[in-house]
């Protein structure tokens, strides 16, 4: 169990998933604190999580050892004037924003440099995710650890550059988005086709698992691979859902980018 005390500025979807994702590694870390002004949310978390502490102010969150920054970019700049000035020297703040680069944060916490980016990914609740992180160059060997500590019972944690972030931000935290649905929607056909739960649950997962694999492990060219099964029944829909992906994530990449 993670010995540092942790604080969440903001107790959202992200928050909730890492703590879900703790919870089920049997990993949650055993002083944590969440602040936000929505005391429904907060009462919320407290019922799930019975062992963390909840609180209205941000102050006292983020006076602890391990400070992440779970706020939508609209209102970055108001939670880090209020953390800025509880920061501890040894403190870390870990971002989960895209769009704000270690030089912007640091100018919003007064010149508080011991920082670390994350691009939180959903399926962490299951211990899945693929959370990229990366650090400033104030932090230290010793810094990192902690927070790879805090980041591998969630799933992967790859070190990456921070130009890379708001990429992954489109192609790793919104890419379940794009699949869920689809997923859910098979699902429920296939159980109206008479299958049960029990048996359309391996099937879909190893499918999914499978068809990734296929593509970015075979060695086949992507035209091959599609063409490994010859009945597409949704062919006539592949190039309307293509120009999708091909002119709304380009436009929602250039609105998070620094």
């Amino acid at each position: 169990m993670h010995h540092k005390t942790i604080g969440f500025i903001g107790g959202g979807r992200v928050t909730r998933i890492f703590l879900e994702g703790w919870t089920r590694a049997q990993k949650l870390p055993a002083s944590i604190t969440v602040s936000d002004p929505n005391a429904e949310l907060l009462a919320k978390l407290r019922a799930r999580f019975p062992s963390i502490a909840t609180v209205a102010d941000n102050v006292v969150t983020a006076a602890k050892d391990i400070v992440f920054l779970a706020v939508h970019p609209a209102v970055m700049g108001d939670a880090a004037g209020q953390c800025k000035s509880s920061l501890g020297a040894g403190s870390i703040v870990v971002s989960f924003a895209p769009k704000f680069t270690f030089v912007k944060l640091t100018g919003l916490l007064g010149g508080f440099a011991r920082l670390a980016r994350v691009i939180p990914n959903a399926p962490s609740v299951v211990g899945a995710g693929f959370n990229p992180v990366t650090f400033a160059p104030a932090l230290c060997v010793s810094d990192k650890a902690e927070i790879n500590g805090l980041l591998s019972p969630l799933g992967e944690c790859p070190e990456v550059p921070e130009e890379k972030l708001e990429a992954y931000a489109v192609l790793s935290a919104m890419g379940p988005t794009y699949l869920w649905f689809q997923l859910q929607t098979l699902r429920e056909v296939a159980a109206g086709f008479g299958l049960s739960e029990a048996e359309i649950a391996p099937a879909m997962k190893r499918m999914a698992c499978g068809a990734t694999r296929t593509l970015l492990e075979s060695g086949l060219p992507p035209a091959e691979v599609m063409d490994l099964i010859p009945v597409k029944p949704l062919a006539d829909m592949e190039a309307q859902v293509t120009e999708m992906y091909r002119t709304r994530l380009p436009g929602i990449y250039q609105k998070i980018k620094p």
